[in-house]
């Protein structure tokens, strides 16, 4: 009698009547599925004693089957909330979180990365702004062979490679709802130089003012880093104006709690003196007192999304059993709170 050898992937996906990519979504437990396609090959993998062995398909991708985070970003909320996305779509696949920070300001972070690439081998990389818009980095990647995602706050990518928000829109909006409770001295804590999300949150301010008939002073906008003394400080420039403003956004959260504790400290009370807004919601703008006023940047939200898309198959197998494209652009939100009131005279 003539001895069978091991079933492979191929005969699952035949019998299946699917791709191999399906099967492998399967194997993965996708999210990307509906529940009639994974019952069909489940049951056929089950008939067919398939055992997936996930050594024998790295070695065959020559990719490991890991996904990598690589990012150089100051806030560490945001780091923590992408890494919250991520897992929760890696959770119960054979995918596994790689974390790899970098100096962006190293000479030679370029020819790090590719080193850390060729060594790891990752199945994927998730590039987090600033470093998302570093356009070698994205040819790197493909270079290499090895998939990747964006994260900006504007799309600069295709949308297989890309999720992004609409941060300049959201902080016009913002704008607008200090414009509404009578706010006309509203001051800004832009973010660092070198971040498109710094400068597309600092053209959501400046239009908003200019449509407001109210014009783009200069004296009013403060330099920070993302931090919560770069807040601090701008804050304090920004507080010894005179007249001093009745409101300010701040590019992020991190620094608008630094603005509201500098508040604080000349004796203002946030709101009755001093309106407050920030950006991201991170978990401190629910922390703060009083509650902060922010936009919310669906950072986890997106984090899931660009998992979504590395952990497809290669895409030189047409797929009849995929889903419709993988959504790119994610609205941020204003949350009201009680960091924003009208202001007093």
């Amino acid at each position: 009698m003539k001895k069978t050898g091991q079933p492979t992937i191929n005969d699952v996906a035949r019998l299946a009547g699917v791709s191999k990519k399906t099967v492998s979504r399967v194997i993965n437990q996708s999210p990307l599925l509906n529940a009639e396609t994974r019952d069909k090959v489940q049951a056929v993998i089950a008939e067919l004693g398939y055992i997936p062995n996930p050594q024998a398909r790295a070695l065959a991708l020559r990719r490991n089957f890991l996904i990598a985070l690589i990012h150089d970003n100051p806030n560490a909320q945001m780091v923590l909330r992408v890494q919250q996305g991520l897992l929760e779509v890696l959770r119960d696949t054979e995918f596994e979180l790689l974390v790899h920070p970098v100096d962006r300001g190293a000479p030679d972070m370029r020819d790090e990365i590719r080193r850390f690439l060729e060594r790891q081998r990752p199945y994927g990389v998730m590039l987090l702004p600033p470093i998302s818009e570093n356009d070698a980095l994205a040819a790197l990647c493909a270079q290499i062979g090895c998939r990747y995602v964006r994260m900006g706050s504007a799309a600069f990518d295709g949308p297989g490679h890309m999720v992004s928000s609409n941060d300049r829109e959201a902080v016009r909006g913002a704008i607008d709802h200090l414009f509404a409770a009578g706010h006309r001295r509203i001051c800004m804590i832009a973010g660092p130089h070198g971040f498109r999300s710094a400068f597309e949150r600092q053209q959501g301010y400046e239009e908003a003012m200019e449509a407001a008939g109210l014009g783009v002073q200069r004296t009013w906008i403060a330099q920070g880093d993302y931090t919560f003394e770069s807040g601090m400080r701008a804050a304090e420039r920004l507080l010894d104006l005179s007249p001093r403003p009745t409101a300010i956004f701040s590019s992020n959260d991190e620094m608008a709690a630094g603005a509201l504790h500098i508040a604080r400290q000349r004796g203002l009370d946030v709101p009755e003196h001093l309106s407050i807004v920030g950006f991201d919601d991170t978990s401190i703008a629910s922390h703060l007192w009083p509650p902060l006023t922010t936009v919310r940047w669906p950072i986890a939200t997106m984090a899931r999304a660009a998992a979504l898309k590395l952990i497809g198959e290669d895409d030189d197998e047409p797929d009849a059993d995929a889903p419709a494209e993988e959504e790119t652009l994610f609205v941020s939100t204003l949350i009201r709170r009680a960091s924003v009131a009208k202001p007093q005279g």
